[in-house]
Parts: C-alpha cells; sequence; structure tokens
C-alpha cells in the first residue's frame, strides 16, 4: 500500500516536470495572494500499530494457581480508511503558509493475539483477533513551504502537529486506545492550478508521539481469561500514511 501512494506522488512530480518546459497561461494567477482562504479534503489513509510485547507473563487463576504464559500482539497488514474535513490557510510570505485543517479520519485496525502457550493439536499457536475501530476528530496544524510557481504546478513540502480525539473503543475488546493523541506529521504535495480551483494532493505521514494505549483498560474486563491478552503489551503508538486531495 505505502508502495502505491508513493508512485502517486511520483506520477505528480513527474507530470509536473514534464509540462514545466512550456510555458502557459497561467490558471488563477491571484489566487496564492489572498491572506486567507478556505478548502475542503478528502483522502484516503493506511493506518498500523506499533506493539511493545511485554514476553512471558504470570497469571492467576481463579482457584489461586499461577502460570506462565507468553502472548504476543500484532497488527498484521495496513489497515485502509477514508478522511474528510476542511482547512483555513494563513499566507505568511511568499514562500510560507501556515494550515489549519480538522478532519475525521475513519478506519479499522484488525489485531492479531498469538497463544504461544495454549497450542492447537497440530502445534500452532491458538490465535485470537480484533477489529479495532477507529473514529478520529483531528486538528491538523501545519506549516508549509512552497518552491517558486512553475506555470500552473508548485511543489511544497510539509510538517506540523496534530492532535486527535479518539471517539471509538469499547470495554470488551481486548485492547483499547487512549481518548487523545497527537501525532507528528510530515509530507509533500503539489499544487495543480486549475481554471475554477486549485487542486492540492499530499502524501504525509504520521506518527504518535505518545503512548495510545489505554492502561486502565484492564480494570475494566469482565472476563479475566481475556486479562492475558490485554496485559501482553504496555505500549501501542499509531502510525499513518495519508493520501489527501485538497480542493481550494
Amino acid at each position: 500500500m505505502k508502495k502505491h501512494l508513493l508512485y502517486i506522488m511520483l506520477l505528480c512530480l513527474s507530470a509536473l516536470a514534464s509540462r514545466a518546459q512550456n510555458t502557459v497561461v497561467q490558471n488563477r494567477p491571484y489566487t496564492d495572494l489572498r491572506p486567507f482562504h478556505f478548502g475542503v479534503v478528502v483522502g484516503t489513509h493506511f493506518q498500523d500499530i506499533e506493539f511493545n510485547n511485554i514476553g512471558p507473563q504470570i497469571i492467576t487463576a481463579e482457584d489461586g494457581t499461577t502460570m506462565e504464559k507468553l502472548i504476543t500482539t500484532d497488527q498484521d497488514r495496513w489497515d485502509n480508511g477514508f478522511t474528510v474535513g476542511v482547512l483555513g490557510e494563513f499566507r505568511l510570505s511568499e514562500n510560507f503558509a501556515f494550515r489549519i485543517a480538522p478532519a475525521m479520519y475513519f478506519g479499522t485496525k484488525h489485531l492479531t493475539f498469538h497463544n504461544h502457550t495454549d497450542k492447537l493439536e497440530n502445534g500452532e499457536p491458538i490465535v485470537q483477533t480484533q477489529d479495532l475501530k477507529s473514529i478520529y476528530v483531528s486538528s491538523a496544524l501545519n506549516l508549509i513551504f512552497a518552491a517558486p510557481r512553475r506555470n500552473n504546478y508548485r511543489p511544497y513540502v510539509m510538517t506540523g502537529l496534530n492532535p486527535m480525539i479518539n471517539l471509538s473503543g469499547k470495554d470488551e475488546d481486548y485492547i483499547k486506545l487512549k481518548k487523545y493523541d497527537c501525532f507528528f506529521e510530515v509530507g509533500m504535495g503539489c499544487d495543480f492550478y486549475l481554471p475554477f480551483f486549485k487542486l492540492r494532493p499530499e502524501l504525509k505521514f504520521c506518527y504518535s508521539l505518545i503512548n495510545s494505549l489505554d492502561t486502565d483498560h484492564a480494570s475494566k474486563i469482565k472476563d479475566k481469561n481475556m486479562l492475558m491478552y490485554t496485559n501482553s503489551v504496555n505500549e501501542a503508538r499509531t502510525k499513518m500514511f495519508v493520501l489527501s486531495f485538497y480542493f481550494e
């Protein structure tokens, strides 16, 4: 999935390079001179979680006996979702701009738990799964540095922070994430000046700056057989590749 996103951005940049050789009539020549403007954004993203597995753990059964269990937890694939939002952008100078982009991220993370202590008849570990649904409300704060405009194209790079509120999570899940998170973002894009609006495809990478695992979740689980899966990790950091299309 990551390669497909990179190919899309490379195609956009190669189109810029091939067309930049010819001088054409500039569409919307004064659009970048506005001190502030609005827009909308739609896109897709791919989510993953990095877990820190604690290794062997001691489990106390209901009869008071103790035993050692080894559970490993992982998100075994990049799961896709979609993004929708709005933006407001401030012009700071000829090359710099500051963007505020409230958005919502909808997606699902597929988690697998491998019980290496209790095995099946064929010797394979017992596997449990969980679809961890995620609904994030975010407000990205981005600094943009854009190259000089060439005809109807203008590449740029961006970075910033993206605080998010997580609206999903159930007490009966094996793993639950915190309500709040904050991501560091870095990416690149290109402005395409069309006759009636400016189109901005952008590819960025987001990485969680905090431990997003709800470490208090174990105290809310009623089924004690689930605890060995819940306690198998002590840290989780979400990361995303986001492909967005801004209409300004």
